[in-house]
């Protein structure tokens, strides 16, 4: 029987969806700039151009409608858990904009609404994650001063930290997606990762030069003689992932390679839930509908939240101020970053300013 055949439960179980391959996934498509703009893909070129991901959301309609009443019931209750498009209004200014994107280049993802584009064009400065990704001398500058966030600078390889049996079955999914194991044996897991975690069309999109929707706001405001701003580094990104445990990385990646074809799915759901801007359902899908591992795994999301979304929350927060006090920004940052009582919309309330969703 075809998989996509399958009841959700089922074919989830089959398809080994853990929940730190799930995280693994949500973080690399969500979060990381760094990663999403400028590693090196292996065999894009020939990767097909179509996508077959499915809408895992329409499969657990399909066959566990309560299961996904569930995730909306849940996700009714985050705060600020619909609209990527956000006005930030300050007394005696012009007001600005929080954009929340995905580090994709799919053209659903990167196609402004009209009201999102009548807010960029309206906008003097473009404000993403980090600027420096928008130069590769930058971003290679950033990984060689800091070798050790991406490299195993030390007798340490990839394998060494594979359990031993699993270790066959990684390199054959390393080198069945053209990753020869041995070019990426000093890589730190979560650089293979970004390799791996993104469908083949999106790959191929990339190697032909299509922009993630970060990237192209960047690269059309320039175009119109905007000003440009960033609210992290590089070294602040990379510095994040690589403070959470290597275990967390290692089970991560192995997880994901499992995953086969279904990395396709996660990614499809993740962009029909950012298209709806349901970007409440993001975690309670995450937690309730793909199969969870045990106690690693509930301790692999609290960290992962609290570390990549939660304090960088407060950092970008912090950053975006002076130029929503300047007036007339349009900052862009992950839509992951947006919801939640201690997301960038209820953080920026907390200074002072007024917020208030466009739809």
């Amino acid at each position: 029987m075809n998989p996509r055949s399958l009841a959700f439960s089922e074919r989830a179980a089959e398809l080994a969806l853990k929940g730190l391959a799930a995280l693994n996934i949500l973080f690399l498509a969500a979060f990381l700039a760094t990663l999403a703009f400028s590693v090196p893909r292996a065999a894009a070129q020939g990767a097909p151009v179509a996508c077959t991901g499915e809408n895992l959301l329409a499969a657990l309609e399909r066959d566990d409608p309560g299961k996904l009443a569930g995730i909306r019931a849940e996700a009714a209750e985050v705060v600020n858990g619909k609209g990527v498009l956000w006005r930030i209004e300050k007394d005696g200014v012009e007001p600005s904009h929080l954009f929340g994107t995905m580090h994709m280049a799919d053209p659903r993802v990167v196609a402004l609404g009209p009201k999102a584009k009548e807010a960029f064009d309206g906008s003097s400065i473009v404000v993403i994650e980090t600027t420096e990704v928008l130069d590769q001398a930058k971003v290679m500058a950033a990984m060689l001063a800091n070798p050790e966030l991406t490299m195993f600078t030390d007798g340490t390889t990839l394998l060494s930290l594979v359990p031993e049996d699993e270790r066959a079955a990684l390199e054959a999914a390393l080198a069945e997606r053209g990753i020869p194991p041995a070019s990426v044996a000093k890589m730190k897991p979560w650089m293979i990762s970004a390799m791996v975690a993104l469908p083949a069309c999106e790959h191929a999109r990339k190697a032909a030069g299509a922009p993630v929707l970060d990237a192209q706001l960047a690269n059309d405001g320039e175009a119109a003689g905007k000003a440009l701003g960033g609210l992290e580094t590089i070294a602040d990104q990379l510095g994040a992932m690589a403070s959470l445990p290597m275990e967390f990385h290692i089970r991560g990646l192995i997880d994901t390679l499992k995953l086969g074809e279904a990395v396709d799915d996660v990614i499809e759901t993740m962009v029909v839930l950012y298209l709806a801007e349901e970007t409440g359902m993001f975690w309670p899908f995450f937690r309730a509908a793909l199969p969870a591992g045990g106690d690693a795994d509930a301790a692999g999301f609290s960290a992962f939240e609290e570390t990549m979304v939660t304090a960088r929350n407060r950092t970008m927060t912090d950053r975006a101020a002076p130029f929503i006090d300047a007036g007339g920004a349009f900052i862009a940052v992950g839509a992951l970053h947006l919801p939640g009582e201690e997301g960038v919309i209820e953080l920026l309330r907390e200074k002072g300013y007024r917020v208030e969703a466009i739809r």
